[in-house]
């Protein structure tokens, strides 16, 4: 583990580096979230404020599960150019879409019961990681790098189950059905968030029964045993957690790839430690700034039609590219 970074003189005395930017991002968090709920409001504050309240809640739901899913999925893979879409999860919702249209008809992705599709969307995923971390747990101890690998190889076959079922399509069927491939932060459906709200809670309480162990755990699987931590039986309930979080918010919005990879990244470069207590708040505001921030400039400042997932992918994107290029040239 890094060394705590200590703020330069002169700047909030007696406060670390880490402290002074949590303190940073939580003014901006709040900066963002105050300009979401006002600005440009019209009509009456009695409809505007719960009207906007439901969109800033599932934008802090989405922005919490991916941010907090990514630091633990690198933490258990010590490995910070990894993401939980990398173990299929994204292609497996687009596979899941793909299904409803082509067995159900392209009208079943408005009529079906939204509440319904959110938790068949959520079991599936959860139930695919579960059967994934059985296989690597039980028996023959396994490395968490063939899991990363066999997630990849399900990826790609649930990607081209994907293909094939969207070649025999009818063009219009697939041009509807394309839009649900691509994040939007604009249309969760609100009567999602209650029950999105209280697994979070549930995800977060056990989450936080597990900080002791985080830390321990970046250090590596032999520096952890040794060290008195329950390696098998902390790695299973975190990428549990992870698996949860990731169904979660890929099934409120969509795939988001480089979301995560982008946030971490920057928490850890901000913060300069790599202590949890410290990283998962940071990444947490930064992913909330990024949403709640980057909506209100689309929707309010310049009124663009663009999607914010497209923008955020490609900044994401570039990270990617620049984390690996840096460890190329290690």
């Amino acid at each position: 583990m890094q060394p705590e970074a200590i703020a330069p003189a002169g700047i909030l005395p007696g406060l670390s580096r880490p402290a002074i930017v949590l303190i940073g991002l939580s003014l901006l968090a709040v900066i963002c979230v105050i300009c979401f709920m006002t600005l440009g409001a019209k009509g009456s504050w009695s409809f505007v404020l719960p009207f906007r309240g439901r969109k800033l809640l599932s934008l802090c739901l989405v922005a919490y599960s991916v941010a907090v899913s990514t630091v633990l999925f690198q933490t258990v893979t010590n490995n910070r150019i990894l993401t939980p879409s990398i173990m299929g999860f994204d292609a497996l919702y687009v596979l899941i879409q793909t299904s409803i249209v082509f067995f159900l008809g392209v009208g079943a992705l408005g009529t079906l019961n939204p509440q319904l599709q959110f938790s068949a969307e959520v079991l599936v995923m959860v139930a695919f990681s579960g059967l994934l971390f059985r296989w690597l747990f039980l028996g023959e101890e396994r490395s968490l790098h063939l899991l990363v690998l066999v997630g990849i190889v399900f990826g790609i076959l649930f990607r081209s189950l994907s293909q094939f079922m969207q070649r025999m399509l009818d063009p219009n069927a697939f041009s509807v059905l394309q839009d649900s491939f691509f994040a939007s932060f604009a249309t969760v459906d609100a009567s999602l968030l209650l029950i999105s709200s209280v697994i979070v809670g549930v995800v977060t309480l056990v989450g936080l029964r597990l900080l002791h162990s985080f830390d321990v755990l970046s250090l590596g699987r032999a520096q952890a045993i040794n060290l008195g931590v329950p390696y098998k039986r902390t790695v299973v309930i975190i990428l549990m957690l992870v698996a949860v979080l990731v169904a979660i918010s890929t099934a409120l919005v969509g795939p988001i790839t480089f979301f995560g990879l982008l946030v971490a990244s920057l928490a850890h470069s901000l913060v300069g430690t790599s202590k949890h207590k410290f990283v998962l708040p940071a990444a947490v505001l930064l992913a909330i700034i990024c949403l709640v921030g980057g909506q209100t400039v689309l929707e309010r400042v310049f009124a663009f039609d663009t999607a914010l997932s497209i923008i955020i992918e490609f900044l994401g994107g570039i990270v990617f590219i620049i984390l690996v290029l840096r460890r190329a040239a290690r």
